[in-house]
């Protein structure tokens, strides 16, 4: 698919990333392009599903979800059913905003906003009621370096 996108597509994409309220006709003079040819490439990346969605970024801590959790999750159980309860109880907490199979000795990694541990620890008794879990084990951030959504689109 990478193959498929030219510099403008991907200085589209750029800019959207940055601030996807731009209007077509500001993302059309920062791209160089015409109004109606920049509009047609950025629907036609919506189409190919290169652009999957544009949301608004929210100041977790402005909201009182001040802490990030990243909990780990062993399991012994690796068949079917078992993955089918994981996935529905996983995807079933709005709290939990990245869930991830992983290789090596981990199992998943998901990733957490919750006001306060007291808020993580009725997140996991509320999952281990959901699915049997071998080792949950979670490391709080005590600082954000760095978090972006912006994905580094390479201009060739």
């Amino acid at each position: 698919m990478s193959e498929e996108l030219d510099q403008i597509d991907r200085r589209l994409l750029a800019e959207l990333q940055r601030d996807a309220t731009l209007s077509v006709d500001e993302l059309s003079e920062r791209v160089s392009l015409s109004r109606n040819a920049c509009w047609r490439r950025v629907k036609l990346l919506e189409e190919r599903g290169v652009i999957t969605g544009r949301v608004a970024l929210v100041d977790a801590d402005k909201i009182g979800l001040g802490l990030s959790v990243f909990v780990i999750v062993r399991t012994s159980s690796h068949d079917p059913d078992w993955l089918r309860k994981f996935r529905e109880a996983v995807t079933s907490f709005p709290e939990i905003t990245g869930v991830y199979r992983m290789s090596g000795d981990l199992d998943y990694v998901l990733r957490a906003r919750v006001a306060d541990v007291k808020a993580y620890d009725r997140l996991y008794q509320r999952l281990i009621a959901k699915v049997p879990l071998s080792d949950v084990s979670a490391s709080f951030v005590m600082e954000e370096i760095r978090e972006t959504t912006v994905l580094p689109v390479e201009l060739r």
